[in-house]
This record gives C-alpha cells, sequence and structure tokens, in this order.
C-alpha cells in the first residue's frame, strides 16, 4: 500500500514539473495525486476500523489545508481588487530613473519590501508589468532585471509571515511567529539579495530610452490611492488581527476582505452599472488564480497521505542518520526547494519534525522558512515567482540555469551563513 501511495505521488509530482513541455496545467495532476493518495489508502484495507483511521487522517488534516486555502483566496482577492483599481500605478510611477544600475536597484529594492508586504508570486507579477513598461527597447537586459526580482521577491518573502505560502503555512502551523520570523530573517534575507545584486549591477551602465507615461485611467487619483492604502493595510491588519484574536489567520484576511468590499461598493455606487461592473470585487473574484489554489489542495493534501502512513517520519529518521546535522538537513531541504515545489517540502518538514520536539521559534523552524523560501531562486522553475516571470517573459530554463542559478546560489550561501552567525547573538 505504501509503495503505491509514494509512486502516485512521484508520478504526480514528475508532471507537475513537467507541465511546460506536456501543457498541462500543475492543477491537474495534483489533484489527481491528492485524492488518488488517499483513496488508495481507504481501499488498502477492509472493516470500520480501518475505514474510521482513515476518516480521522484525514479530517485531523482538512483545518490545515482549509487554513492555507482560504487565507490564499483572500489575499489573491484583495491584491486583485487593487490591481482593477490602477493601485499598483501609483507605486511605479515614481521611478523616474533611466540609469540602469539605479533602475536595478530601484526595482530589487522595491521587490523585496513589496513582497513582504503582498506576496513573491504577486509582486513578481506586478514587477514583471513594470518592466515591460520600464525596458521596451532591450530584451535582454529585461531578462536578467526579470531573474533579479525573482532572487528578490523570494528574498523578501522569507522574512514575512505573508510573503510566501511557505512561510505563512509555518505561521498558520504556529511553528513562527510574527515579530520572531521578522526580527531573525530581515537581514539574512537582505544579504540573501544584495549579494548577487551588487554582482549583477556591474553587467550594466548607461541608460535606457526614455519611458511612455501613461495618462489614462478608469479611476481617480483619490480612488487609486485609497484603494491601495486599503488593501495593503487590509494585508499588514492580519497578522495583527492574528495576535489579538488568536483566531486563525484567514478570518483577518476575510474581515480585510469584507471592509474592502464593502468600501469598493460605496466607492463607485452613484456609478452606471457598466461602470460599476469594472470595479466589482466579483470582476477581482474572476481574476484570481484558481488553479493555484486547487495546486495548493492537492500537494497538501497529497502531503498529509504521505504523513498519516508514515513514510514522512521514516525520511526524518534517513536524514537524521544520514545526515546528522540539523543546519545541513535545513539547507539540503532548501536546495531542493529549487528542483521541487517548496509548498510540499515545508509541508512534509512540519510532518517529519513535530513542535514538542521543536517548538514554534525554534531554530529548525526559522531557518527553514529562510532556506524553503530562498532556495528555490537557483532554478527558475522553483518557484511560484520564477514560473510566473518565466511565463512572462519566456525565460529559458537552460538560460537561467547559466547566467542566474549560481548568482542565486551566492545569494542562499550568503544568507544562510549570515543567519548562522547571527544566531548566538540573537538566542
Amino acid at each position: 500500500m505504501e509503495f503505491i501511495i509514494i509512486t502516485i505521488f512521484l508520478i504526480g509530482y514528475l508532471l507537475i514539473t513537467l507541465e511546460h513541455p506536456l501543457k498541462i496545467d500543475k492543477a491537474a495532476p495534483a489533484l489527481l495525486l491528492g485524492v488518488l493518495t488517499w483513496a488508495v489508502f481507504a481501499l488498502s484495507g477492509s472493516g470500520s476500523e480501518h475505514y474510521h483511521h482513515v476518516i480521522h487522517e484525514l479530517e485531523h488534516h482538512i483545518p490545515e489545508i482549509v487554513n492555507i486555502l482560504f487565507f490564499l483566496l483572500g489575499a489573491m482577492t484583495i491584491v486583485e481588487l487593487i490591481d482593477i483599481h490602477d493601485g499598483f500605478h501609483l507605486i511605479t510611477s515614481k521611478i523616474e530613473t533611466r540609469n540602469k544600475r539605479k533602475l536595478l536597484w530601484i526595482v530589487s529594492i522595491l521587490s523585496f519590501f513589496l513582497s513582504a508586504t503582498l506576496d513573491n508570486l504577486t509582486t513578481a507579477i506586478v514587477m514583471a508589468s513594470l518592466l515591460r513598461k520600464l525596458i521596451t527597447d532591450d530584451k535582454l537586459s529585461r531578462l536578467y532585471f526579470a531573474s533579479m526580482v525573482v532572487i528578490a521577491a523570494n528574498a523578501g518573502g522569507a522574512w514575512s509571515p505573508i510573503g510566501d505560502v511557505t512561510t505563512t503555512m509555518l505561521w498558520i502551523g504556529e511553528c513562527i511567529s510574527v515579530t520572531n520570523i521578522i526580527l531573525k530573517l530581515i537581514i539574512p534575507s537582505l544579504v540573501c539579495m544584495l549579494v548577487p545584486l551588487a554582482i549583477m549591477s556591474t553587467y550594466f551602465k548607461g541608460d535606457f530610452s526614455p519611458m511612455e507615461v501613461k495618462t489614462e485611467f478608469k479611476t481617480t487619483p483619490f480612488e487609486r490611492m485609497l484603494i491601495l492604502c486599503c488593501g495593503v493595510g487590509g494585508l499588514i491588519f492580519v497578522p495583527i488581527f492574528k495576535t489579538v484574536t488568536h483566531l486563525p489567520p484567514f478570518m483577518g484576511m476575510f474581515l480585510s476582505l469584507g471592509f474592502l468590499w464593502a468600501l469598493s461598493e460605496i466607492l463607485h455606487n452613484r456609478k452606471t452599472y457598466a461602470e460599476r461592473k469594472q470595479f466589482s470585487p466579483l470582476k477581482a473574484l474572476t481574476k484570481v488564480d484558481m488553479a493555484s489554489i486547487l495546486f495548493f489542495f492537492g500537494i497538501l493534501a497529497g502531503v498529509g497521505c504521505l504523513s498519516s502512513i508514515g513514510t514522512l517520519g521514516y525520511v526524518a529518521t534517513f536524514l537524521n542518520d544520514t545526515l546528522g546535522n540539523m543546519d545541513v538537513i535545513v539547507m539540503v531541504i532548501g536546495v531542493l526547494s529549487s528542483i521541487v515545489d517548496n509548498v510540499p517540502l515545508v509541508a512534509a518538514s512540519m510532518k517529519m519534525y513535530s513542535l514538542e520536539q521543536y517548538p514554534m521559534d525554534s531554530k529548525l523552524w526559522v531557518f527553514l522558512a529562510y532556506c524553503a523560501g530562498t532556495g528555490g531562486s537557483m532554478l527558475i522553475i522553483g518557484s511560484a515567482a520564477g514560473v510566473a516571470i518565466m511565463g512572462i517573459e519566456k525565460i529559458e530554463f537552460f538560460w537561467y540555469l547559466k547566467k542566474i542559478a549560481w548568482l542565486a546560489l551566492i545569494g542562499y550561501i550568503a544568507g544562510a551563513a549570515t543567519y548562522l552567525l547571527m544566531y548566538p547573538l540573537m538566542g
């Protein structure tokens, strides 16, 4: 039974990594592996005792999965609502320099902090759209800029509880706290970005051509500013809500979404139906990437099944016996996250190591947040931000491997070394 379940999971995961050549969205194999693993588990025995055991195990994992999916749904809807109001233009319009090196630093630093506030996937999409407006006459330079966005967005997402799905998973699973993850990882994450940024900036000199300025908007300056501030404020409010109420984070996210939803309806209530429809939260919902949410369900369900049959416990024992040092194990997990998605790796790690053994804010969880969040930058398919940039800019896998992977690796090691050196001082 265990062999069949593991085989289904591995085959499904192989199909996920081959999403682009097969032209099959990764959500499809993820859903198949997520459900089929549990189906085989249910059919592997007989009698009411086995049936109740499977149901009990599934019900044990469902709340955790639902928490993450609802959180993502709320966050994505808020971001899309800001976007349809042209709110992000208020950020991008402040960039005036045409100097290549200065622009690279501005774009990277903006990606770093924007990712911590929103998330790395959203930031990658927003910045890719910005780069297409900033750099229109130099495709090769834009590829380097876009690749640096991947590194910066992943680094920025690692130190924020809402900046990366894996960090969010650790936060929701009460493995890390908001204050601790920010204080302990912001400097290592910054180093992870600055090292490759400093090297890449030596590639460029001179200026880009002048940029065309957008002058036509569907919204007023007041509407853009109001929705942007309230939307970003709502996202920042979520960790505060959880700290005060101790309710699941998705409750705070839905509270912020409800407020922004009502605000947008009031803001446009005197306009015609056709005008209101352009800015409706219902339109924002249609733009939400539901395939990604279904993908996360399939992966988390499959990992949950592997945990229930004991496979992850065996893996933890193997890593401990083979590598021994927990810091090395976590760094290996980070490197693996560039090959396979970091979501199942972190989900598996959370099942392999218990909170009884490693309490909240232990070195294991904080270091895992850094390594899993930034390790995916080493390959273009290793993170959601990378996959998004790959699709938008048509970056070739082997071009990124040759030109960018070594920069991401240097940054990853530099940031990890910074954290390990800081740890004795931070306690």
